[in-house]
């Protein structure tokens, strides 16, 4: 889209694409100019932003599929980008494309989209447990080879009725999950990096726990915390071993906080009985012990992938990208910014 009378206006880098808000981003393209790169690489993006041509640039909108265009936005990245570029507006809940380090050190506030995940993502984590809990992928593939249930039958699933179901992180989504998994019938437990307030405790039925007591006293463990050097393989052979025999891992965060070898040798020793994932490690390469076995329930990372949650997304990054070009602030800068909000 080209804007005329732009001439001395603010501008603004567009990195990806708008799918549904058009119409909130066309009113910012009333009070910014926008700019968007030719490259589609990141050689070559890294070239062209060295040549000056997104000089005074104040802020970047960004989305997850830009990533194959600029590749990690870290510190060689943004010494090619302008002096001008002081935000950056990430179309996501999770950010870990982004290195939030290298930004502060340069002067740059990040922002995500924290809440508009929540509910597709929790109903995706509450699909894949109960396809975990109930053996659905094993009748699923052998349905599909014709079939029906398979030459031998499949392993009796479970019921979530009494289940413990431990949710290792709760913010937003893993709140979203646990009222979710109340209606089943579930008993909820928690380890979280701060003890939420007890009338939040209270409201959504869950009790915290110590990580050790969570792996050990789980029936089902939800990942819902973000990746970052502390969380990355937060879950590995040493967790596995302490969990109970049986238990059903569901994944819906990234794929990096559970390292996917250790996995995968769990679920062979049948100490894992089942997975649900929608995340991986090196996506979209999918490790081939995943894709081998029948007891693991996967989808391709769809856990936003609604009309309705792409286009809250899409209308919070945009928010932010206003409130940046309007009055310097952001509307949801990260945690680890906070004391960079004015």
């Amino acid at each position: 889209m080209v804007f005329s009378k732009s001439a001395g206006r603010p501008k603004v880098l567009l990195l990806g694409v708008i799918e549904h808000a058009q119409s909130s981003w066309e009113a910012v393209g009333e009070i910014a100019q926008i700019l968007m790169p030719k490259s589609n690489n990141r050689a070559d993006f890294i070239q062209e932003a060295s040549s000056g041509a997104f000089d005074g640039c104040v802020a970047a909108y960004r989305t997850f599929d830009s990533f194959e265009v600029t590749g990690k936005i870290d510190g060689e990245l943004l010494q090619a980008l302008p002096d001008s570029l002081r935000f950056l507006c990430h179309n996501g809940a999770g950010y870990d494309q982004v290195d939030v380090h290298a930004c502060t050190a340069r002067g740059i506030r990040v922002s995500n989209t924290p809440t508009a995940v929540d509910d597709a993502t929790a109903d995706m984590g509450i699909f894949l447990l109960l396809g975990a809990l109930r053996n659905v992928a094993v009748g699923m593939a052998s349905l599909r080879a014709g079939e029906w249930r398979g030459k031998t039958l499949p392993p009796l699933g479970h019921d979530p009725q009494g289940k413990v179901l431990g949710i290792l992180g709760m913010g937003g989504i893993g709140r979203n999950m646990a009222k979710k998994a109340l209606v089943f019938g579930m008993q909820i437990r928690y380890h979280n990096r701060t003890r939420l307030d007890a009338h939040i405790e209270k409201e959504i039925g869950a009790e915290y726990v110590d990580f050790d007591t969570l792996l050990a006293g789980s029936d089902v463990i939800s990942l819902n915390l973000p990746l970052n050097p502390k969380t990355r393989h937060i879950v590995s052979r040493n967790e596995f071993a302490k969990m109970k025999a049986g238990v059903v891992i569901v994944n819906t965060a990234r794929g990096a906080v559970i390292d996917e070898a250790a996995l995968v040798e769990a679920l062979d020793s049948g100490h894992v009985s089942s997975a649900g994932l929608d995340v991986y490690e090196n996506e979209p390469d999918v490790h081939p012990g995943l894709l081998a076995n029948p007891r693991v329930l996967l989808v391709p990372h769809m856990g936003t992938f609604t009309v309705e949650t792409e286009t809250k997304m899409e209308e919070w990054a945009i928010s932010n990208v206003r409130m940046a070009v309007e009055s310097g602030r952001l509307r949801s800068i990260v945690p680890e910014q906070k004391s960079m909000e004015r």
